[in-house]
């Protein structure tokens, strides 16, 4: 077996192999673009080829940035594109490949990796845990009503609710340059939130509101004029209204945007795709239950490659002292960590002591954005916690300052 970068001239190969992994054909090109595979970076492309030369498997990266807790932006490539022909599994390819990706990025300097898992089953043997979640709302428009905020406002702050901006409808062709603005804006200041590049949105290469698929946009302006969020939506034969994403950083921008598409006419319901587990929509309905909560899933998965130095690139909020102990059956690497946290930094270095927990690195990667407690993770037999102070203090340690949440698709 062979496994090595893409060219150029052989980027087609690629192409068609992991389409006919999958059962699909490539799609026929159109003007603007719009086909997934063509932000694919060739020199981050993998292809598996048979002793005879014949391609079997693929594998590829994107370069993304991801926002941890805290704030700070670090390089997050993007596993994607993987696939084995049907006539080739259950040979070692797959496994083959995720060892040569992940031993040239660790080389390249990465200390951590990130994907959407196509099967939740297959990924967690690579060392990739869930990171961050998102669920649908489904809402039927005669029971949207929204309720009256119990809250009094702060002193110098707007109300909860109270929007002096203004709504502006475009359609997706007119606005690709405040979209791209307003989702770089929102991303930098969301933990879990993947960058989107630029040549993403010039190749319109994706889901929408990126690709060119027919979308009205929904835009707010703050009181300046200034786009300060958005939605895009579309509505179709049944008369639903799908919102792909609601993209904003201010919970009383959303609140406007949620309005405006709760109140469209000749609508029956509104589907919010990407919603954040535990967001606020659903309490600020007269009816509790008028939004219904279905599609609950896991979104991105991480994958640390350098616990070290991906536990001090992240913001923390509480000072605290941890043991780690860290298993890595996948790369056969087994390491104790000291992680200390003073003052929303954190040292970590390897240790002798005795542990406060045991866990291998899908573990890891799976509290490492705050998304998931690792209280949880001990409840459910994954996490060994050996006193039981260590795990109050676990999931102190690992909160974020923000939910982490990620609707970019890849």
């Amino acid at each position: 077996m062979e496994i090595r970068s893409t060219t150029d001239e052989d980027f087609d190969v690629f192409v068609d192999t992991v389409h006919a992994a999958f059962g699909h054909f490539p799609e026929t090109p159109t003007e603007g673009g719009g086909l997934w595979w063509s932000a694919l970076e060739t020199d981050r492309c993998l292809l598996a080829r048979t002793a005879d030369g014949r391609p079997m498997g693929t594998a590829a990266t994107h370069s993304f940035e991801l926002t941890l807790p805290g704030g700070t932006l670090v390089p997050a490539p993007g596993v994607t594109a993987v696939g084995v022909l049907p006539s080739h599994r259950r040979r070692g390819v797959l496994s083959a490949m995720m060892r040569h990706q992940l031993t040239d990025l660790r080389a390249g300097g990465d200390f951590l990796s990130v994907l959407l898992a196509s099967e939740a089953l297959i990924y967690g043997r690579f060392g990739y845990g869930p990171a961050t979640y998102t669920q649908r709302l489904t809402v039927q428009r005669h029971r949207a009503a929204f309720a009256r905020p119990r809250a009094r406002a702060t002193p110098g702050a707007p109300a909860v609710g109270q929007d002096a901006g203004t709504i502006e409808v475009l359609r997706r062709a007119e606005c690709g340059e405040i979209l791209e603005e307003v989702y770089d804006r929102y991303r930098r200041a969301q933990p879990g939130a993947l960058s989107r590049p630029h040549r993403w949105w010039d190749l319109r290469a994706g889901q929408p509101p990126i690709s060119p698929a027919p979308r009205y946009v929904a835009v707010h302006r703050d009181a300046d004029g200034v786009p300060d969020g958005y939605a895009s939506y579309s509505i179709d034969d049944s008369r639903t209204l799908k919102v792909d994403e609601t993209i904003t950083g201010d919970d009383n921008v959303f609140t406007a945007l949620a309005r405006f598409v709760l109140g469209h006419d000749l609508v029956s319901e509104v589907v919010f795709r990407h919603v954040p587990p535990h967001h606020p929509l659903r309490w600020q309905l007269a009816d509790f239950r008028a939004a219904e909560v279905s599609g609950d899933t896991d979104w991105l998965w991480v994958r640390l490659l350098d616990v070290p130095r991906a536990l001090t690139a992240r913001g923390w909020f509480t000072d605290g002292e941890l043991v780690l102990d860290v298993d890595d059956p996948f790369l056969d690497e087994h390491n104790r960590y000291l992680l200390t946290v003073q003052d929303g930094k954190a040292d970590c270095v390897p240790t002798d002591r005795e542990p406060d927990l045991s866990l291998d690195v899908n573990d890891l990667g799976s509290v490492y954005l705050g998304g998931t407690a690792p209280s949880t993770l001990v409840r459910a037999g994954h996490i060994r916690a050996h006193h039981p102070d260590a795990v109050p203090l676990a999931d102190a340690l690992f909160s974020s300052d923000r939910a982490p949440h990620c609707l970019h698709w890849f």
